[in-house]
């Protein structure tokens, strides 16, 4: 049956309006071209969306720069503001951007774990109603939030889980009270981070793969044919629950110390590397980022046979956030540039948080590690991530791992190579494991590609109420 003529022009409008999206600023000749419409639908659809504020002229094109046909569309950006959360347990970042997912302002606050429910979620709505003003925004269309922990897949909330804060729970219900007429949703953050690896990360050419969270924790998520899998309860890549050999217990339901988790979170690789001879700033907090950091550094520097550089193990907290200044815009593969920024988003995403790298007054910097030091300690990293990496081959055959996180980030193509040599003696099924560039940044871009598409979703469609969907994705 064909398409009404109504239908077919909120077709042709969409489309439009995703290539506008994807390409940038076009011409009616080249959306002409890409759309395969007459030139009459095309002017007819222009001055649609004109009329209807979602494009406007904003250049021309050509060598003479004049005439209806040298007129360059679109999209208006300012249509709409968008706010992006990256919520951890004891800190919260907030990004404000336009329709198209350009980052107008940006901030984030450290939470004190004994701060209380009430003071928390007072911080952190501040937090994001301070970064509105920031950006200009007099109204928030749509905010989407990266949590830890499980989301239901039938009411989109954030589940009670043992260990996360109480804050992190009522913080979809304080947002939307605060902001009534935003769209607030939010999404569990590995599931983020694996959206931002396959729309402009290193799984952008994968439309199955896995993608291995290691941070603070660990966690999975799994695309397979091009959709995220959540499970009959939203607990799809709860891998830290995995129980493994080597360590001195199962894990429990609300427990997963003993799973997967105990050889592979933060704490766990700090002890590793402690174990294997990487030295450490004494009495001071180290961070797994910091020890692979240095690790990696000693290795690049002999296998480049340079002399070997003074990294230090002591990196503060590790956490990478999507920071910087300027303007930087979200393009179609969602990672974030800065044309003209002064300081522009390194590949991770974000800038230290504040104090990354100091140490106390007269605290002796340690020596770095001793290159086969550093071998022993990547190796045995490889070790233990090859066991939950294995479990996932053997189960789900994506063809892809994706190490991510802050910990995937600083390891590197020296902690992916050795994974991947593993794996390939560990099963048949041939597997690539991939180092992430976007690290813990990935969440807060996964959060603001989300809240984009929600209202481009709406946006798009004049007069037709927005598809009910799962969270995230």
């Amino acid at each position: 049956m064909p398409a009404s003529p109504s239908t077919a022009r909120a077709i042709n409008d969409r489309l439009a309006l995703r290539l506008l999206q994807q390409e940038g600023p076009l011409t009616a000749g080249q959306l002409k071209q890409l759309t395969g419409l007459s030139r009459p639908t095309v002017a007819d659809l222009v001055e649609r969306l004109g009329a209807a504020g979602l494009i406007a002229v904003v250049g021309e094109a050509g060598e003479q720069r004049r005439g209806p046909n040298a007129k360059v569309y679109g999209i208006v950006a300012g249509r709409a503001h968008l706010a992006a959360l990256d919520v951890r347990t004891e800190s919260v970042a907030v990004v404000v951007a336009d329709l198209v997912g350009r980052v107008l302002a940006e901030a984030s606050v450290p939470i004190a774990g004994d701060a209380g429910t009430g003071p928390a979620l007072e911080q952190a709505v501040t937090l994001v109603e301070h970064v509105a003003k920031e950006a200009g925004a007099e109204r928030l269309h749509t905010v989407g939030i990266g949590a830890p922990g499980l989301v239901d897949p039938s009411s989109g909330e954030l589940r009670d889980s043992t260990g996360l804060p109480e804050w992190h729970r009522r913080l979809v219900a304080a947002l939307q009270e605060r902001l009534p007429e935003a769209r607030v949703s939010v999404e569990n953050e590995t599931n983020l981070a694996a959206l931002a690896e396959q729309r402009g990360g290193v799984a952008r050419d994968r439309d199955t793969f896995v993608l291995l969270w290691l941070g603070h924790g660990t966690g999975a998520a799994v695309v397979l044919d091009g959709a995220l899998r959540r499970g009959a309860s939203g607990g799809t890549g709860e891998i830290g629950f995995l129980p493994v050999p080597g360590t001195p217990a199962l894990p429990t339901s609300t427990d997963c110390e003993g799973g997967f988790h105990s050889l592979a979170s933060a704490a766990a690789v700090v002890s590793l590397a402690a174990a294997r001879g990487i030295p450490v700033t004494p009495g001071e907090r180290t961070s797994a980022v910091g020890v692979l950091r240095a690790a990696v550094a000693v290795m690049r520097a002999a296998a480049d046979g340079a002399p070997r550089e003074e990294p230090t193990a002591h990196d503060a907290e590790g956490v990478v956030r999507a920071s910087g200044t300027g303007s930087s815009t979200l393009p179609p593969g969602g990672v974030a540039s800065t044309p003209g920024s002064s300081a522009p988003l390194p590949p991770g995403g974000a800038a230290s948080a504040p104090g990354a790298g100091s140490r106390s007054p007269g605290t002796e910097v340690p020596a770095p590690p001793a290159p086969a030091s550093a071998a022993r300690f990547l190796d045995a990293l490889a070790d233990r991530l090859a066991v939950g990496v294995a479990s996932v081959v053997a189960i789900l055959d994506p063809g892809c791992v994706v190490l991510g996180g802050e910990v995937g980030q600083a390891g590197g193509e020296e902690l992916a190579s050795r994974v991947r040599d593993r794996i390939a003696r560990m099963t048949p099924l041939p597997t690539e494991v991939r180092a992430t560039t976007l690290g813990g940044g990935a969440v807060l871009r996964g959060a603001l590609l989300t809240a984009r598409d929600r209202a481009q979703e709406e946006l798009f469609t004049p007069g037709e109420p927005p598809p009910k969907h799962s969270p995230g994705w």
